[in-house]
């Protein structure tokens, strides 16, 4: 009795001591910071059909004349922007356009081979609108690419086969927990093709029990020309930092369209702003936009550095637990 006494105290003590504790919030400045250029975004509706997509762009008066341009791939089913919208905010603000296509009429059509098509349609289509009115214009001639889960897949074959698309080249390639689960349309055999000046970044989850990291794996070990390539592995934090498949999802209420399915409504549920957030995806995708542009931030994106690593400190100063980062030399 007096030692399950004990054991109940200890484990009330220790949740107090977890409760007390406070998760990193978003840096100042830097990749994944708050210092935003802009305060307001612009957002248009062209996604009545299922090759269609929506615009977002940096708004008000102090509004930039071009801008980067991001393409952003939902996940299956998740062509709901409001799914993603904390990170859509985020990059708009940071001074980016970004392309929100979408690939999927419904649940069930089209099938996923068509995938590809549709959304490099919608991205052709969406640069010739912004070459239109008052418009943000694209500042560059290459895209950078983040996809989540089967949008992912899709990225990974744009990134490969852009030239056959009729879209520019994907210069940098962020893909968030990629694969296709039971499904196995769009999926290249491999990704040898892959361009060897692209940046590719494939992050996968400890607790993903939907897809696994089988994609993930695929095309980090076929992208055999493509040097400046990581394998990133989040893993979950007893402290209250969870890993799973869909840990990308940031809702934003602001842009919902109305439309629910099974996938938006899962968002609605598991929707969180935690470090991985700030420290992981949206960090890495802004050092790559940088790098890109200017050869800055390059360590917060790639090489298995301290910066790319880090997931930010929790309040009693002891480190969020580190991404684990595998590089082709290792």
């Amino acid at each position: 009795m007096k030692l399950v006494l004990f054991i109940a105290i200890q484990f009330f003590f220790i949740s107090l001591h977890v409760q007390s504790l406070q998760g990193p919030v978003q840096p100042l400045d830097g990749p994944g910071g708050s210092n935003y250029t802009y305060d307001s975004v612009a957002m248009y509706d062209f996604a009545k059909k299922p090759y269609g997509y929506w615009l977002f762009e940096p708004a008000g008066e102090e509004r930039p004349d071009s801008a980067q341009v991001i393409v952003f791939m939902h996940g299956y089913g998740g062509f709901n922007p409001m799914i993603y919208g904390e990170w859509i905010r985020h990059l708009v603000r940071k001074g980016n356009i970004v392309i929100f296509p979408r690939y999927q009429r419904n649940l069930f059509f089209p099938r996923p081979p068509k995938f590809g098509d549709h959304s490099a349609r919608a991205i052709r289509d969406a640069l010739t609108e912004l070459q239109t009115g008052d418009h943000v214009r694209p500042v560059s001639d290459y895209l950078i690419i983040t996809g989540h889960s089967y949008g992912g897949v899709v990225a990974a074959d744009l990134g490969v086969n852009y030239e056959a698309y009729g879209i520019p080249q994907p210069r940098a390639l962020l893909l968030c927990s990629p694969g296709t689960g039971p499904l196995k349309g769009g999926r290249l055999e491999s990704y040898e093709a892959m361009p060897a000046d692209t940046k590719l970044v494939i992050m996968a989850s400890e607790g993903d029990h939907v897809v696994g990291d089988e994609f993930a794996r695929l095309v980090f070990e076929t992208a055999i020309h493509t040097p400046e390539r990581n394998l990133i592995y989040q893993y979950r934090d007893s402290l209250g930092v969870g890993a799973g498949h869909n840990q990308s999802y940031c809702i934003d209420l602001d842009f919902d369209t109305g439309r629910r399915n099974p996938t938006a409504n899962r968002a609605l549920r598991r929707s969180c702003l935690d470090a991985v957030d700030y420290y992981g995806y949206w960090k890495i995708l802004d050092a790559l936009i940088v790098c890109l542009d200017s050869g800055e931030y390059c360590r917060y994106a790639l090489g298995d550095t301290l910066e790319q690593r880090s997931l930010g400190y929790w309040s009693n100063g002891d480190p969020v637990r580190t991404l684990e980062v595998l590089t082709p030399d290792k």
